[in-house]
């Protein structure tokens, strides 16, 4: 009542009904049904309680954040011009593919009488992506069993891999047969060879090894566009298109796959639409809006789309079948389309913790105020202890499993002791803010995520504190 009429006081072209502090404005008429009299001494106590100034809300950033946020107002602004761009070409897909309530239905068993939503879905994220096909599944379980689908939808006995970016990230090493490379099933399992193009000495591409990469035999290029657990720079779509086109002078019977984690909405176009054969990620991650939970997709080429699938489930069976329960599918799709915000939220948590960690002298990845092409941020912490308190401080600010300690240890598909920090409604689900890092010099700790960029600025607090 305070704010509301007091506003109506200090401002008389309010309507009539607003007025409560004192007398009407000169020359309007008063609305009041009731006497004068009777409507002023009504009013007379109410005009001391509520004219009188509001309480100073406390202030919830540590001062060195909240100054860090008051001089990213430009940044912010430019990622809320991203978000409203990306939120539009999202809505227009959804509208080209007529979604209705209908399409949310899911099903059981083999998913045979599925009400058409799984096709809308499909047709959605093609459209967005740029793709000609897509295939959004809850049977993904990861993004790297999409990305393993993909590769294994190219190469074949004889075949060479090569990854163009670095070395892939960790949990690849033994889908490809970097690590553990016979009797599990890898891609050197069944006869496909790999190379890697090291990256140039500043962590980007080294485009003058790339231009004389490629053999004969080389099948697939591997893109990551994030920078995994490297410390690089993340791809841009520029960088990325500048790559294929390389790719493709050399030998255009090879077929370009990009990871596309972390990248999804970061800017306004996806690999597909400057030659990507195939992209794969995951619904955990970006393109789920902190909504889908569980899932991947993997969108390009119909031919080759085909194929991953095909391997996610069997010859044969196509894309027509795999059940998906309503409350998942209906969760897909709108995660779908809140999509670019959470994404934007992000980017803005990122440009944070790069603006607030660098002031403390820390190197971080990406630079502090430059143009973000993933949603991760990377800090480099020097030594054990300190990457330990960063991701406890980030656990304990969570809220979800604030009480517990996180415990570094061996995870499935890693080579190192990882340590994880996430406390998300959705298990691992690093769209909704986490981060993460290997024990291992030179001791960074990788954040995304996050719901509203306020949520890394209340983290920050936590962990300046602890660190």
């Amino acid at each position: 009542m305070q704010a509301l009429s007091c506003a109506a006081g200090a401002h008389p072209a309010l309507p009539r009904r607003l007025w409560a502090c004192g007398a009407p404005p000169p020359g309007a008429t008063p609305s009041f049904s009731l006497p004068r009299r009777l409507v002023s001494a009504r009013f007379t106590k109410l005009q001391a309680l509520s004219c009188a100034p509001p309480a100073q809300l406390a202030r919830p950033f540590v001062p060195e954040v909240e100054a860090a946020a008051d001089s990213l107002h430009s940044e912010f602004r430019a990622v809320d011009n991203l978000v409203a761009h990306n939120t539009t070409r999202v809505l227009r897909a959804f509208q080209n593919a007529r979604v209705g309530s209908h399409h949310f239905g899911g099903s059981t068993g083999y998913g045979h009488d599925e009400g058409a939503g799984r096709e809308a879905l499909d047709k959605v994220f093609a459209e967005i992506v740029g793709a000609e096909s897509a295939i959004v599944r809850s049977q993904f379980f990861s993004g790297t069993h999409a990305i393993t689908c993909a590769l294994f939808a190219f190469l074949r006995p004889g075949d060479e891999l090569l990854a163009v970016a670095g070395a892939p990230y960790d949990t690849l090493e033994e889908v490809i047969g970097i690590r553990n490379p016979f009797g599990n099933g890898s891609l050197r399992d069944f006869g496909v060879e790999y190379r890697q193009v090291h990256l140039a000495e500043d962590g980007s591409l080294d485009w003058d090894a790339l231009s004389g990469s490629l053999r004969p035999q080389t099948k697939c290029a591997l893109i990551q566009r994030s920078c995994g657990y490297s410390w690089r720079r993340s791809l841009s779509v520029a960088e990325i298109e500048r790559a294929i086109r390389m790719i493709k002078m050399q030998n255009p019977d090879c077929l370009v796959m990009v990871d596309n984690c972390y990248g999804e909405f970061v800017e306004t176009v996806e690999p597909p639409s400057v030659g990507a054969d195939l992209i794969a990620g995951s619904l955990i991650k970006n393109p789920g809006g902190t909504i889908a939970p569980c899932g991947g997709y993997v969108a390009g080429r119909k031919r080759w789309v085909e194929a991953a699938a095909a391997r996610l489930s069997a010859p044969g069976l196509g894309i027509d079948c795999g059940s998906t329960p309503g409350g998942v599918m209906r969760a897909f799709f709108q995660g779908l389309f809140l999509a670019p915000q959470m994404v934007g939220e992000a980017v803005k948590g990122s440009l944070l913790i790069a603006e607030v960690m660098s002031s403390r002298g820390f190197k971080v990845q990406p630079a502090p105020r430059v143009p973000r092409h993933d949603t991760v941020q990377a800090v480099q912490l020097g030594d054990r202890e300190r990457l330990l308190a960063f991701c406890e401080a980030v656990q304990r600010s969570g809220p979800v499993g604030s009480f517990i300690k996180p415990v570094a240890g061996s995870t499935a598909g890693y080579a190192s002791e990882v340590i994880f920090a996430h406390g998300t409604f959705i298990d691992g689900s690093t769209s909704e803010l986490s981060c993460d890092g290997p024990l291992r010099d030179p001791f960074a700790v990788f954040c995304q995520g996050g719901t509203h960029w306020t949520q890394w600025a209340l983290v920050l607090g936590e962990v300046l504190n602890s660190i």
